[in-house]
C-alpha cells in the first residue's frame, strides 16, 4: 500500500473516534442524570480504564507514572468534565463550534514541541474548517452561555496539548495500545473521583436509559474510541488528527436530524461540505510518520528495483564498461 493510501485507511479508522464522541451531545440531554457533569465523566472513564488495566495487567513505570496523570487529566478527566459542562449548558452545535478551535491550538503547540512547520494551507484549513461548522451549528436561536463557552474553550486547549504532547512522549517499549489507553483512562478518572464525591451529589435514582447511556460513553465512547484514537496519534501527523475532531459537529448535526427531527437548511449543508473540505485539504497533504515496523534499509542497501537481472546495482554495468 503507498503512504497516502495508508493515510487514507488510518484517517478512516480514527475519524470513528470523533464520530462516537458527536453523539455525546445527544446522549448527555436525552439519556444522562440531569446536571451531573463529574459523574458523566467519571462513570465514563475509570470503569473503561479498569476494565484494559484488567484485560492487559500492565501497569505504568518510571516516568510514565507522572506522564500517565499528565496526559490522563489533559485527554481524558480535565476534557470530559469541560466536555460535559459545555454540553449541559450549551446546544449542542454550539459546544462543538467553540471546539473547533482545537486545530490551532495543535497548530502552534505542534510548530513549539514537535517542531512541525506551519504552512499557508494549514491556516487555510483552519479557517475553512470554523467558517464551515459555523454554518452548520449557528442559527437564529443559537444561546450563549458564557460559562458554557468559557467549558468549551478549555476543553479544546486541554485536548489539543494532550494530543501534542501524546505525539512528543509516544508509547512506552513494549506496552500496547490498549495498555497505555488504560493507564490514561483510569488516571482521568481517578483524578474526576474525588471532585465527583465532594462537588455532586448522587441522583436520587438512576433508570435503565440512565444505565444504557452509562455503558454506551464508558465501553463506545471512551474505551474503543479512545484506542482508536490513540492509534491515529501514532500513525498520523498530529494536525491531521486534530482535524478529524470535525466529525464530531457533523455526526452531531446528522443525529439531531434524525433523531430530534431537527431540520437541515442549505446553509447547513454547504458549512457541512466546507467542513469536510477542510479535513480533506489536511489529510491529503499529510505524510505518515514512520512506523517501528516499518521495513528500515541499511546505508549500504540498494532497493531491490534498483538492482539489475543479475543482482548487481544499476550502474554496475555501464561503470565497469567505461572503465573498459
Amino acid at each position: 500500500m503507498t503512504d497516502r493510501g495508508r493515510v487514507a485507511a488510518d484517517s478512516l479508522l480514527t475519524v470513528l473516534a470523533p464520530m462516537v464522541w458527536g453523539s455525546t451531545y445527544l446522549v448527555t440531554t436525552e439519556f444522562l442524570p440531569p446536571d451531573r457533569p463529574f459523574l458523566a465523566a467519571l462513570t465514563r472513564a475509570l470503569p473503561a480504564g479498569i476494565l484494559l488495566l484488567a484485560i492487559t495487567r500492565a501497569l505504568p513505570h518510571g516516568v510514565w507514572w507522572w506522564r500517565s496523570l499528565v496526559l490522563g487529566t489533559l485527554n481524558i478527566g480535565a476534557f470530559l468534565y469541560l466536555l460535559y459542562v459545555a454540553a449541559y449548558l450549551l446546544p449542542g452545535g454550539i459546544a462543538a463550534l467553540v471546539m473547533t478551535v482545537q486545530p490551532v491550538i495543535v497548530l502552534l503547540l505542534g510548530a513549539l514541541l514537535l517542531g512541525e512547520a506551519i504552512r499557508p494551507i494549514h491556516l487555510l484549513a483552519c479557517l475553512l474548517g470554523a467558517i464551515g461548522v459555523a454554518l452548520l451549528v449557528l442559527g437564529p436561536e443559537a444561546a450563549l452561555n458564557p460559562i458554557g463557552v468559557l467549558a468549551g474553550l478549555a476543553a479544546a486547549c486541554s485536548m489539543g496539548t494532550g494530543i501534542v504532547l501524546t505525539k512528543r512522549w509516544g508509547r512506552p517499549e513494549g506496552v500496547s495500545l490498549l495498555g497505555i489507553t488504560g493507564w490514561q483512562l483510569t488516571a482521568g478518572g481517578l483524578v474526576l473521583l474525588p471532585a465527583t464525591l465532594l462537588v455532586e451529589e448522587l441522583p436520587p435514582s438512576i433508570t435503565l436509559a440512565n444505565l444504557g447511556g452509562f455503558a454506551y460513553l464508558g465501553l463506545i465512547g471512551a474505551l474503543v474510541a479512545y484506542a482508536l484514537w490513540f492509534r491515529g496519534l501514532e500513525r498520523l501527523p498530529a494536525l491531521a488528527v486534530s482535524f478529524l475532531s470535525f466529525a464530531s459537529p457533523l455526526t452531531a448535526t446528522l443525529l439531531g436530524y434524525l433523531v430530534l427531527n431537527e431540520t437541515l437548511t442549505l446553509a447547513q449543508g454547504a458549512g457541512a461540505l466546507t467542513a469536510i473540505g477542510a479535513v480533506l485539504l489536511v489529510q491529503f497533504t499529510a505524510r505518515r510518520p514512520p512506523q517501528k515496523d516499518d521495513p528500515v534499509m541499511e546505508p549500504d542497501q540498494t532497493p531491490p528495483e534498483s538492482r539489475l537481472g543479475d543482482g548487481r546495482p544499476v550502474g554496475e554495468r555501464d561503470a565497469r564498461a567505461t572503465r573498459g
